[in-house]
């Protein structure tokens, strides 16, 4: 049994935010990460993914993105940041480390890693964030079709879907990102509750994260007062409302049936689909907390600005909306972290 000053769960951007802000606040904190390297989801996300904001709006705490400041980072450039802010990162970061339980033993928490050990600490940030567990909807009749299902999770490159009739469910970035790619190697449509919205990505000739952040609004602690997230628009720099416009993909109200391979659309009209594609979203994935009483019948924490309103010493960082519309992201973790930590720190003292 190690006993720690803080224990962080979760090795991504959330998690290293997190420990950099112990770390500033005078900790030691020890960082569990179940996966191999301290990067997060990233390798698992589609091969052409980019970043929707520019590198001067997407770096953590006290290390810029490298390159030009305006231009809108690879996910193979975001994976290498990572490596290198983790290992300039003064913090005990153990990989291979996946929590399977966390409990309590009189005023400390006590974390059971899979391999058999266990690491005690006063407080714990869970920084797991909000893409551990994708999010598969209840549609109708998708248990039963006979052709393939992805997740968005699931999805890497489009050649191997050549000429198939493919449907990808979902109406934000990465739903029209993916359908546009594949559109140009299949028949590709996105079904959608509602029309996609675009946010244009320059606005007077600056990024629309320019003006977020000038604003006010990107830090704007109201995340507290959003119960219901509201779906966030395309941002896009014409190409996919175009692409869209000229019905490649073309963009459908969501289908009513599936059977077995059969879509019946709104209209009546039906036809064989070969692959869906599921782009909508993920869930946080806490399950390790499950005994701790610090989370809601859905798996999701009871929390207000990332501090649990269930079990004291307990805090999130990476969640959506935990505290301002740039929570879960890049550009967000940091500041989230920084407030979680020294309130947790607090309230110890």
């Amino acid at each position: 049994m190690t006993d720690v000053d803080a224990l962080v769960i979760g090795g991504g951007q959330s998690g290293l935010a997190a420990a950099h802000a112990l770390r500033r606040a005078g900790r030691v904190p020890v960082l569990l990460e179940a996966g191999p390297e301290p990067v997060g989801s990233w390798p698992t996300y589609y091969d052409s993914l980019t970043l929707f904001s520019p590198a001067r709006y997407s770096a953590l705490p006290g290390m810029a993105l490298p390159g030009n400041p305006d231009h809108y980072p690879h996910r193979d450039e975001v994976i290498d940041y990572l490596r290198r802010y983790a290992k300039n990162l003064d913090a005990d970061i153990r990989t291979d480390h996946r929590v399977e339980r966390i409990r309590r033993d009189g005023g400390r928490f006590v974390a059971e890693v899979h391999n058999g050990e266990t690491v005690t600490a006063p407080l714990v940030i869970a920084a797991s964030g909000a893409f551990g567990r994708p999010y598969r909807p209840n549609l109708p009749g998708l248990d039963s079709f006979t052709g393939a299902v992805l997740h968005a999770a699931d999805y890497r490159e489009p050649t191997g879907f050549t000429g198939q009739r493919i449907v990808v469910v979902g109406a934000a970035n990465s739903a029209v990102q993916i359908g546009t790619e594949l559109a140009a190697h299949a028949r590709v449509t996105l079904a959608t509750r509602h029309p996609i919205k675009f946010a244009p990505q320059l606005i007077l000739s600056r990024d629309v994260h320019f003006w977020s952040v000038a604003s006010g609004f990107d830090h704007l602690p109201i995340g507290h007062l959003v119960h219901t997230p509201p779906p966030m628009p395309v941002n896009d720099d014409g190409r996919y409302r175009h692409a869209i416009n000229a019905g490649n993909p073309d963009q459908r109200r969501m289908f009513t049936a599936i059977e077995p391979s059969q879509f019946t659309w709104p209209d009546g009209t039906r036809e064989h689909v070969d692959t869906i594609i599921l782009a909508t979203g993920y869930r946080p994935e806490l399950s390790y907390l499950d005994s701790t009483g610090a989370l809601d019948h859905r798996g999701l924490p009871y929390q207000k600005r990332g501090l649990s309103t269930t079990v004291p010493g307990l805090g999130y960082v990476g969640l959506e909306w935990q505290r301002s519309f740039a929570s879960a992201t890049l550009r967000g973790v940091g500041r989230d972290a920084r407030y979680v930590a020294a309130r947790l720190l607090r309230a110890r003292t």
